[in-house]
């Protein structure tokens, strides 16, 4: 194990956005991040969106193919989102210089005349590949100044298990940077104070828990486990199939976790992701799709009751990190959060030496904690 691995598990997080220097925004390039809901693209309209501290203009072409650029003109700078799109090119305001939507492939300066000798087709504004998943338009955003790989992995899907399903999204913003929005998200102690309700628990439910983790590629996993008894939607499920409920639950690199339930021929498939869109400001977007007899109207007034609670408190909590306030991490209750750091910092490592990433987790390993 290397030696930022082992400051990585240690239990101070100094390492955190507010402690970082400025000119290092703490991101991970190179990985697919949902922009938007595809929805908000249509017609010629163009729509603006902001993805690690990068200004975007994303649009869809008059065959439906999504796009992504970034939104500035490489002449002078001035948002493309001003300009006007005809389903095909993407028009500047300023000095109506066009380019080729889906490439950033400039096809036109009005100014040039026959005298001039500029290639225009060698002019390209920043474009960036963009595809879209479950209602969502992903973005791969590849790290300033280098040249996307020749194959790009695909970008993130929720998993379903069956061809009829309904589907719900919802999204929140958390003042905060995305570690803090990501260490909040798998953190499996806040749920009785900050979840407080009739439909899901109370104080009083706390009890000891343990559950095994393993290792996998980019992240680690809950292994498959019936879920807490203390939780009504999960003994609702059991009574629904007369059968066991089980649980499986994944974090991968850069932001992703991912819940699956299942019983019987009845299941629940969700992702919260993590989005970030300054180095003081995320956004969860969250997606589930399920076969269960559950109106999508309903499951909505329920999770966004969750996702408010938890924007309430990350609210809350930007407010003492505007002190810069030394943190910790302790014992099996953090030690995902931890894992996620020593993730972070090692595929960092992997990238800059090209040696492969070292994963923290030397096997599975069962966590104890109250909640």
């Amino acid at each position: 194990m290397s030696e930022a691995v082992r400051a990585a598990l240690e239990n101070s997080v100094e390492g955190l956005a507010e402690n970082t220097p400025k000119t290092d925004a703490g991101f991970l390039w190179d990985f697919w991040y949902p922009a938007m809901r595809s929805e908000e693209i249509y017609g010629k309209n163009l729509a603006k969106a902001m993805l690690l501290e990068v200004p975007l203009v994303l649009g869809r072409t008059t065959e439906g193919k999504a796009f992504a650029m970034r939104d500035a003109c490489p002449h002078r700078g001035i948002p493309l989102s001003y300009g006007h799109f005809d389903g095909k090119n993407l028009q500047c305001s300023y000095h109506g210089w066009e380019f080729e939507a889906c490439s950033g492939q400039c096809v036109e300066i009005p100014s040039l005349t026959s005298h001039d000798k500029l290639k225009v087709e060698r002019i390209n504004a920043a474009h960036y590949p963009c595809e879209e998943r479950d209602g969502y338009v992903w973005v791969y955003m590849s790290a300033p100044g280098t040249r996307l790989p020749e194959r790009l992995p695909a970008p993130p899907e929720l998993e379903k298990f069956s061809s009829k399903f309904k589907i719900a999204r919802l999204e929140c913003e958390l003042p905060s940077h995305i570690d803090h929005g990501i260490i909040g998200l798998m953190d499996p102690a806040h749920g009785p104070f900050v979840h407080q309700s009739w439909f899901w628990r109370s104080k009083t439910s706390i009890h000891e828990k343990a559950k095994q983790f393993e290792p996998i590629p980019n992240g680690f996993r809950m292994s498959p486990h019936q879920p807490s008894a203390n939780s009504a939607p999960y003994k609702l499920l059991a009574k629904m199939t007369g059968e066991t409920v089980t649980t499986t639950i994944d974090f991968v690199l850069p932001n992703i976790r991912t819940e699956i339930d299942r019983s019987g021929k009845l299941w629940f498939s969700s992702r919260a992701t993590v989005t970030p869109v300054r180095r003081d400001l995320c956004r969860i977007d969250f997606v589930a799709a399920w076969n269960l007899p559950f109106p999508v109207s309903i499951f909505r007034i329920f999770a966004k009751i969750f996702l408010r609670q938890d924007q309430e408190t990350m609210i809350r909590q930007s407010e003492g990190l505007k002190h810069n306030p030394r943190l910790m991490l302790i014992d099996d209750a953090d030690r995902p959060a931890k894992w996620y750091f020593a993730l972070k910092q090692n595929l960092i490592e992997s990238r800059r030496s090209g040696l492969p990433m070292e994963h923290p987790m030397d096997g599975p390993v069962t966590l104890h904690w109250r909640s």
